[in-house]
């Protein structure tokens, strides 16, 4: 199997554990896989951009532009920011709800990500989730990153098996919440459908 896999956020949201469990699943599976990050000022909502690269022909873990099978995008302004990574044919999981920049609270400009999720629509193959409906289920969006990865499995684009993923789920999570996260996996494949 070859392919690239793109995921993209803000400090706190959970991608690079997400990042983790791709490529591990991936790794479980026999394949060869590279990844890297690139973190901003995450700690304080930066930009964390995760890229999983599987396959044997892969010789950098950096992506090239126009070559992402799928990004997975936990904020709208992110997915817009990265779209210069999808290739042609792939396909965009997106997050509806922003998480808003602390310059949006001592500007008020009027950010809600809606501007940003017309435009994907428009531009690229994309299935839009809502963490809004994961924090209504779980009582928190901390379960996104794992109901994304339902998404992502469920739709078929991730290349990687259920069964492999939900290993990885259970190595990675602390055993308080793994209920809880393996229920959002599950609502996240229900959601890709």
């Amino acid at each position: 199997m070859n392919k690239d896999i793109m995921i993209c956020g803000v400090g706190g949201q959970g991608t690079v554990l997400a990042s983790k469990i791709i490529a591990a699943a991936a790794m479980d599976e026999g394949n060869t896989v590279h990844s890297a990050e690139t973190i901003g000022m995450a700690q304080r909502g930066g930009s964390v951009t995760s890229h999983v690269r599987v396959g044997e022909e892969i010789y950098s873990p950096l992506i090239p532009f126009a070559n992402a099978d799928i990004i997975l995008a936990f904020e709208p302004a992110e997915a817009v920011r990265n779209l210069v990574y999808l290739k042609k044919d792939g396909m965009v999981i997106v997050n509806s709800d922003p998480t808003k920049p602390v310059t949006e609270s001592l500007q008020n400009t009027g950010y809600d990500g809606k501007e940003m999720i017309e435009y994907l629509k428009k531009k690229c193959n994309c299935i839009v989730v809502s963490s809004e409906k994961i924090y209504e289920k779980f009582g928190s969006s901390k379960f996104f990153n794992i109901a994304i990865l339902g998404v992502a499995v469920g739709s078929g684009r991730l290349g990687i098996s259920e069964e492999a993923v939900k290993a990885q789920i259970e190595k990675r999570i602390p055993v308080k919440f793994l209920e809880a996260n393996m229920e959002a996996f599950k609502m996240g494949i229900e959601l890709s459908k």
